[in-house]
C-alpha cells in the first residue's frame, strides 16, 4: 500500500464475539473469575480475517457435503509460493508435512527425536506449551534462559553451549512469543553452529513470521544452514494461523527437508492418529495464503501504529510499566516490576490489579516460566480505542491504588 492510498480494511471496526463459542470472550469467567474484562489475552485478533477467507469458505460451505478431505496440490503450491515471495525461501513439495497445529507438533517432535528422559531446551520466557511438550512426553527439560538487558532481550549463546552438550533436541521460537525478539542473522548463525557441533535437532516455530515491524527481518533459520552448508537438521512449523488470523481452523505445516527427520514425525503423527484435514481449514489456508497478502500489508501498519501508541502511552502515564523493545508479533511484552515493587505486590496480586481494579484481562507473566515474574503479555490484535480504554482503566486503578496507599 503507498502512503497516499486508503486503508481498504477497517481495523478499527468492533466486531461483537460473544456468544460465538469465543476462547478470548466467552471464556472470561472461566479464566479470569470475572466476564468483566477487557480480552487482552489469548492470541488470537479481534479483526475479520481477509475477504478472500471468508468468501472461500463462504464458497466452500455452499457445497453440502462436507466430507473426509485430501490435501490438493493447489494448497501446497499456495505456500510454497508465499515462502518464497516473502522469505526467499525455495520450498520443495516433498518437505512439506501437513498437522493440526503447533502445539501436536511441539509434542510430536519432542517424541521423534529425544528419548524418554533426555534433554530438550527451552528458552524462558516463551510459549507455555514448549515446556509442556517436554514433560508430558516424559522428556527433561534444559533451560537456558534469556538475556534482558538495555530493554531487550539476548539468547545466552555460552550458556546454550553448556546445554547442548547434553541435549537432542532446541525448541526455537522465532520471532519469539512473548518477549518479542526478531533473532538477528548472527544470534541465528551462532545457533546453527552450536547445533552443528553437538548434533542438536532444532524445532524451529516460525509461525509469527509474517509479523515483523519495520527495522527489522525475519531469517528463516534453515535458509541460513542451507546458505552456509550446515548440516543441522531442522524443522519449521509455519502456519497461517497467526499471520490471518484464522487460528480456530487449526491447520499449519512442518517444512522439514531431511527425509530421515520428516519420515519420523510422520511415522509420530500417524502413531498419534492424527489428522489435520477438514474441508474449511484447507480452503481458509489456502485462500490465504494466495490472496492475503495486501490485507496483511495493511495490518502490519495498523498493528505498528498501535505498538508505537502503548509505547507512548506507558512512557508519559504509567512509567512504573515499560514495554520490552516489540520488533515482531502483535503481542507485547510488559515489564511490571516496577509496579509491583513500589506497590508491595507479588504476582497473584498483580494479576488480581490488572483484572479486578483495573478491568484488563492479559496473560500473567508467569505463566511463560519463572522469568517472567513481574512481567505480563498484552494483545494488541484489537481495535486501538479498545486498548487504549485498557490502558486508561489501568492509569486510573493505579492511580486510585497509589491514593489508596498514601492515605493508608
Amino acid at each position: 500500500m503507498s502512503g497516499n492510498d486508503a486503508p481498504s480494511h477497517d481495523f478499527n471496526r468492533d466486531i461483537n464475539r460473544i456468544g460465538t463459542a469465543s476462547l478470548k470472550y466467552d471464556g472470561r469467567q472461566s479464566t479470569f473469575g470475572t466476564a468483566e474484562v477487557i480480552p487482552l489475552w489469548v492470541a488470537d485478533m479481534d479483526f475479520a480475517a481477509p475477504p478472500a477467507v471468508t468468501q472461500a469458505l463462504a464458497k466452500r460451505a455452499a457445497h453440502p457435503v462436507y466430507g473426509y478431505t485430501l490435501y490438493p496440490d493447489s494448497l501446497y503450491d499456495s505456500l510454497i509460493d508465499w515462502l518464497k515471495r516473502r522469505h526467499g525461501w525455495e520450498v520443495r513439495r516433498e518437505w512439506i508435512v501437513m498437522c493440526p497445529g503447533v502445539v501436536p507438533s511441539l509434542h510430536a517432535a519432542v517424541m521423534a527425536f529425544a528419548e524418554p528422559g533426555e534433554s530438550v531446551i527451552v528458552q524462558p520466557p516463551v510459549y507455555f506449551p514448549f515446556f509442556s511438550a517436554v514433560t508430558g512426553t516424559g522428556r527433561q527439560l534444559a533451560y537456558n534462559p534469556l538475556r534482558l538487558g538495555n530493554n531487550r532481550y539476548t539468547i545466552d549463546l555460552a550458556h546454550l553451549e553448556q546445554c547442548a552438550a547434553g541435549a537432542r533436541l532446541l525448541l526455537l521460537c522465532s520471532p519469539h512469543n512473548p518477549v518479542g525478539r526478531v533473532w538477528s542473522k548472527q544470534e541465528l548463525e551462532e545457533i546453527l553452529r552450536i547445533a552443528k557441533k553437538h548434533d542438536l535437532v532444532i524445532f524451529s516455530d516460525e509461525i509469527h513470521a509474517d509479523l515483523i515491524y519495520p527495522g527489522n527481518r525475519h531469517h528463516v533459520l534453515s535458509v541460513l544452514a542451507e546458505a552456509s552448508a550446515d548440516s543441522v537438521n531442522i524443522v519449521t512449523a509455519v502456519a497461517p494461523s497467526k499471520t490471518f488470523n484464522i487460528p480456530g481452523l487449526n491447520l499449519s505445516a512442518l517444512i522439514v527437508p531431511d527425509p530421515e527427520c520428516r519420515k519420523a514425525l510422520i511415522q509420530t503423527f500417524d502413531a498419534m492418529h492424527v489428522s489435520a484435514s477438514n474441508p474449511f481449514s484447507i480452503v481458509a489456508f489456502e485462500a490465504a495464503y494466495r490472496d492475503g497478502e495486501a490485507w496483511l500489508d495493511e495490518l502490519l501498519i495498523y498493528l505498528r501504529q498501535t505498538r508505537d501508541y502503548v509505547a507512548e502511552y506507558l512512557a508519559t502515564h504509567l512509567p512504573d510499566i515499560q514495554l520490552i523493545e516489540s520488533e515482531g508479533t502483535y503481542l507485547l511484552w510488559l515489564d511490571c516490576r516496577a509496579l509491583t515493587a513500589r506497590l508491595r505486590i507479588n504476582d497473584a496480586q498483580l494479576r488480581h490489579f490488572f483484572v479486578h481494579e483495573a478491568g484488563v484481562g492479559m496473560s500473567p507473566g508467569t505463566l511463560f516460566g519463572e522469568a517472567g515474574s513481574g512481567f505480563m503479555r498484552m494483545n494488541i490484535g484489537a481495535p486501538r480505542h479498545v486498548i487504549q480504554m485498557a490502558l486508561e482503566n489501568i492509569r486510573e486503578a493505579e492511580h486510585g491504588t497509589r491514593q489508596g496507599m498514601s492515605q493508608a
